[in-house]
């Protein structure tokens, strides 16, 4: 077995582990999972593949491509978080082994194993792998157009960009990139390896090796150049990369604008595009640092490295040869996709997670030359790296306790995962000071594993356990097994998920007590969920008969929910978490 077989193997291997271990135990997180399965859990149900839907209402806010995968998983595994979740865990490990691939053709065959088990044990990316979500499967199309292009070239030999077979299938996949999660699948690709080429293609008069600090941002300066931008555009071949993009995700876009009469494509492009990128969100809003910072939080525990990883490329790409581009090629990955993302206005630290890829590639370059003794170190750096790992322990160790014991009482010893940390951060600094660097990585990728699967595949398991999601379900079985369930001023998409079919969302008291009233007039009993301000509100208009009131905790928030049932004497147990009372109009109370 060769060496790079070998490779993918274990990099195979610990991205599955990592990626699918308890894969369907917590149960899907409000509010974007939720709403990801359950439209693409109607889309099925309505044998529709082509609008989506979710409670009944148009769904504008992705594309298809995601609805079409989670509806293959269900048709083999059935309707569950396993099946909703299982299309981003594999594009998860598509990616790693994409990573561990470019790594070995840019830089060297260690580089290429440790970048990819770096981006398979860090935080925000597994995340990303292990959500019903869309971002799993951009990201996948996206890396695998930049690997494409990477795996193809050969700058230092004189080809700057693919034959047209190969740029081809390159700008397709990134069609499917555009199925994905719109626009930004073709246009964030596109300009990480343009920009690229502006720098690389100026290397010969460039002044990337010069001392001064400016000097390099001066070079980005030069390389918009109109002749030198224009005649880099028609390099990477325009003409093909429209024509391939279209062919694979116009005609669904063509045919989703038809059968709305224009409704998706407006909610689409203008409220969940334009409207992000001009104006902040739903209060999502940051600052000029909000995305460095989340890239050093999301990259953990790999992010100990950043500053001699940094400090390492930014000497690399002053050094002209096949590691000054593998270099390049990195860091405009992730110079892209920060630098315009950090223009919009509305910020969610998952936005930037397509380029983890390419800071998984730098990470791994450094690594992979001081693992051999290529690079050397000053004390100083390891002592930091390993030290904020054990501040970070430490700090797990003491605060994870205190706030279990107000949001999950019970869960107090999930404060032991910091000591993970804690025992590595001390092991590994201790081999690294030592002279063996090698057996240091090895622990700390050790620990990366099991502290990744100790907060996604026992944190989350029992954390799930809190949320008031099993009795609210239980209370809605018993009293809408032959009933309408509904909500008066309060939903969470979980609730229609786990329903399994839509559920009546009313804004309005006129509107719930008109809906009430015609149901109970029709002798169809009604199971209405809202909150204890609005059932104030509903209790002065409700016929004067008796009914059932019961009220549960929410996990997370400070007002509980509570649940109105028009037939009081047809009752079971809800559970602990919740409590029954019997109520009159003349008595109406809530506890």
């Amino acid at each position: 077995m060769s060496d790079r077989v070998r490779d993918l193997l274990l990099v195979g291997m610990v991205a599955s582990v990592v990626f699918l271990c308890q894969l369907g135990a917590p149960r899907l997180w409000d509010r974007d999972e939720p709403r990801n399965a359950g439209c693409a859990a109607e889309m099925l149900q309505r044998g529709d593949w082509v609008t989506p839907v979710f409670n009944a209402e148009l769904r504008a806010h992705k594309p298809v491509l995601t609805y079409w995968a989670m509806m293959l998983c269900y048709s083999v595994f059935g309707v569950n978080e396993f099946a909703a979740r299982l299309p981003a865990a594999l594009c998860g490990i598509g990616t790693v082994l994409l990573t561990y691939l470019m790594g070995s053709r840019l830089f060297s065959r260690q580089a290429g194993l440790w970048g990819a088990i770096a981006l398979a044990t860090t935080v925000m990316f597994t995340v990303e792998s292990r959500a019903a979500t869309h971002d799993g499967v951009l990201i996948f199309t996206s890396t695998l157009a930049l690997a494409i292009y990477a795996l193809s070239t050969l700058p230092s030999q004189g080809r700057l960009f693919p034959r047209w077979p190969v740029a081809a299938a390159m700008y397709a996949v990134m069609g499917l990139a555009v199925l994905a999660k719109g626009p930004v699948g073709l246009v964030l690709p596109t300009a990480v390896i343009g920009m690229f080429l502006l720098l690389l293609r100026r290397l010969p008069e460039s002044t990337l090796g010069a001392d001064r600090w400016w000097r390099p941002l001066w070079d980005i300066v030069r390389a918009f150049e109109p002749r030198h931008f224009l005649s880099t555009c028609w390099l990477m071949r325009p003409i093909t990369a429209i024509t391939m993009a279209s062919l694979v995700a116009l005609p669904w876009y063509l045919w989703v604008h038809q059968r709305t009469g224009g409704a998706w494509t407006h909610g689409f492009f203008v409220e969940h595009n334009l409207h992000r990128a001009t104006s902040a969100m739903e209060g999502h809003d940051g600052g000029v640092l909000y995305y460095p910072i989340m890239l050093i939080i999301g990259f953990f525990p790999w992010s100990i490295f950043w500053m001699p990883t940094l400090g390492y490329a930014g000497q690399a790409t002053r050094r002209p040869g096949p590691m000054q581009e593998g270099h390049l090629f990195a860091y405009c990955w992730l110079g892209v996709y920060v630098g315009l993302f950090s223009i919009a206005r509305t910020k969610l630290p998952h936005y930037i997670t397509p380029c983890y890829p390419g800071v998984a590639l730098l990470v791994g370059a450094f690594l992979g030359r001081w693992g051999t003794g290529e690079i050397q170190l000053s004390r100083l750096w390891p002592r930091l790296a390993f030290g904020s790992l054990i501040v970070v322990g430490a700090t797990t160790l003491i605060v994870v306790p205190i706030i279990s014991q107000q949001l999950v009482p019970g869960e107090q010893l999930l404060g032991l995962i910091g000591l993970l940390l804690v025992v590595a951060g001390i092991a590994a600094l201790m081999f690294v000071q030592q002279g063996r660097i090698s057996r240091g990585l090895q622990v700390t990728g050790a620990m990366a594993v099991c502290f990744i699967l100790s907060v996604f595949s026992l944190a989350a398991v029992r954390i799930d356990q809190h949320r008031e999601l099993s009795a609210l379900m239980a209370i809605a079985n018993v009293e809408a097994s032959d009933s309408e369930l509904c909500t008066f001023a309060v939903l969470e998409p979980s609730w229609v998920f786990y329903a399994g079919h839509p559920i009546p969302e009313h804004g309005t008291i006129e509107s719930a007590l008109r809906h009430w009233e015609k149901r109970s007039s029709s002798g169809v009993p009604i199971c209405m969920i809202t909150t204890p301000q609005q059932f104030e509100r509903l209790r002065q208009h409700l016929p004067a008969d008796t009914y059932t009131v019961h009220t549960l905790d929410r996990f997370l928030q400070p007002e509980p929910l509570v649940v109105l049932a028009s037939q009081p004497n047809v009752m079971a147990a809800p559970g602990p978490a919740g409590q029954v009372i019997q109520a009159s109009l003349e008595s109406p109370q809530v506890k």
